[in-house]
């Protein structure tokens, strides 16, 4: 018998898949389903969860000249 289970329909660019993809490889509570390149159907309840993990790892490929102002 089929189950019905709310989702939210997230639209990414690839590599920004991967990352959720990754961060779903750690938890495996994240990823309903993978549409295709482009969509994946998330936990409704792990969005904010997503937003705040995908600020953190792309904030670390940040090149911030003022960074190295601080460090001199």
């Amino acid at each position: 018998m089929t189950r019905a289970r709310k989702g939210t329909l997230v639209q990414c660019d690839p590599s920004i898949r991967a990352l959720i993809l990754r961060m779903d490889a750690d938890r495996n509570d994240i990823i309903y389903e993978e549409l295709d390149d482009t969509h994946l159907l998330v936990d409704p309840s792990k969005v904010e969860f997503i937003k705040y993990e995908l600020n953190r790892l792309l904030s670390e490929n940040i090149y911030n000249p003022l960074d190295e102002e601080e460090n001199a």
